[in-house]
């Protein structure tokens, strides 16, 4: 069988880097479309040699794009998280920083006409259905990727990326709070489950005798903090209406402590089973409005801005993330009106990607049953 090319871009997306792809160039049953991804990634193989993933959670995503089916919104976005030594394609979180590749990618590819100057599109993200505005600077209607724009946990600047969530609240475990509680006791800790666009059991670092400042390397190497972790997710999706989160990346595991660095409060992120070297966008706007909800685990660690309009910065291994929040509601029971963010993209490859003849033989036959 001669081999079948893929065309498929390479793009940085904040801090993370994924394989882009149109939805008609990928197997439309998902069993099938997972098998040809695990091959082209090159997983599963701790180093995934064999493939274009790069060995890290961070580094092992796609993006499978499509003009949207939804009238409101111009495209349609599934993120995947690749397993690296299991053969798993999660579908079930969001990804903020994969998607701030989406619009450039959909007008690279033709899916959007830019504009001259500056072109909105609007994505929905088909794994949870969350909408976002992003902003793409298009001057002469062409994406421009340079610019003076700067996120920590990437090295020099780029274009800016305007991302506003329009509907995170609630999109994986179908409310802000799943268990209607800002705080709750899991096995035997007291942490805040909280969902604002990615699930998160947010923690104090204190409770698990840690401080929350420890290098990311060093935590990434603390089985026994690990362990604990994992003892305190599992419990958690159950809770947060997940399941069983065994097989899962979801939820993300937040570690929390006093700012030390001029920002509004420490993290250390969990993905679930690494230490990120900074956080995901997702889990920075939900970690932020952990902050703001009276009675969650971040009382009397964060420092909340007043007024209604919050920029909210959060500490990381390697920097800060500010996310922007809209407070509507009241004191008692502060509502989130809307999360803006900034991020940057850059297109890293453009081309054809190989599956296994035997992934699409196999693919084939799931397709045919």
């Amino acid at each position: 069988m001669a081999e079948r090319g893929i065309d498929c871009m390479l793009f940085r997306g904040g801090t993370s880097k994924g394989a882009y792809f149109l939805a008609n160039d990928l197997p439309a049953d998902a069993a099938a479309r997972d098998r040809v991804l695990l091959s082209v990634m090159g997983s599963p193989d701790p180093r995934q040699v064999d493939g274009i993933g790069g060995a890290h959670p961070l580094t092992s995503k796609v993006a499978i794009v499509s003009k949207s089916a939804d009238k409101d919104c111009d495209i349609d976005f599934l993120f995947c998280q690749v397993g690296i030594d299991k053969p798993m394609v999660d579908t079930t979180p969001n990804c903020g920083n994969i998607l701030a590749g989406v619009a450039p990618f959909a007008i690279e590819r033709g899916l959007i006409e830019a504009k001259n100057g500056v072109t909105p599109v609007k994505v929905r993200t088909i794994n949870t259905g969350t909408i976002a505005e992003l902003l793409i600077e298009t001057p002469g209607g062409v994406v421009n990727y340079e610019g003076d724009a700067r996120i920590d946990g990437v090295p020099g600047t780029a274009a800016p990326v305007v991302i506003n969530f329009l509907d995170a609240e609630g999109s994986v475990c179908g409310a802000l709070l799943p268990t209607g509680n800002a705080k709750d006791h899991v096995a035997g800790i007291d942490v805040t489950m909280i969902d604002n666009g990615m699930p998160c059991v947010v923690l104090r670092a204190a409770d698990v005798g840690r401080t929350g400042y420890e290098p990311r390397d060093q935590l990434d190497k603390d089985l026994e903090l690990k362990k604990r972790l994992e003892e305190i997710r599992l419990a958690a999706g159950q809770l947060m209406s997940l399941g069983d989160v065994t097989n899962k990346v979801v939820p993300k595991m937040i570690l929390i402590a006093a700012p030390k660095d001029g920002g509004h409060v420490s993290t250390r992120s969990f993905i679930p089973h690494e230490c990120h070297a900074s956080i995901g966008v997702f889990a920075a706007v939900t970690v932020a409005t952990a902050c703001v909800l009276p009675g969650s685990i971040a009382q009397g660690i964060a420092r909340i801005p007043e007024g209604r309009d919050k920029s909210i910065s959060v500490e990381h291994p390697t920097g800060e993330f500010t996310v922007n929040l809209a407070v509507g509601g009241t004191a008692e029971r502060p509502m989130i009106e809307r999360a803006g963010l900034l991020r940057t993209a850059r297109k890293l490859f453009e081309g054809k990607t190989f599956a296994h003849d035997s992934a699409w033989t196999a693919a084939q036959q799931q397709a045919a049953e």
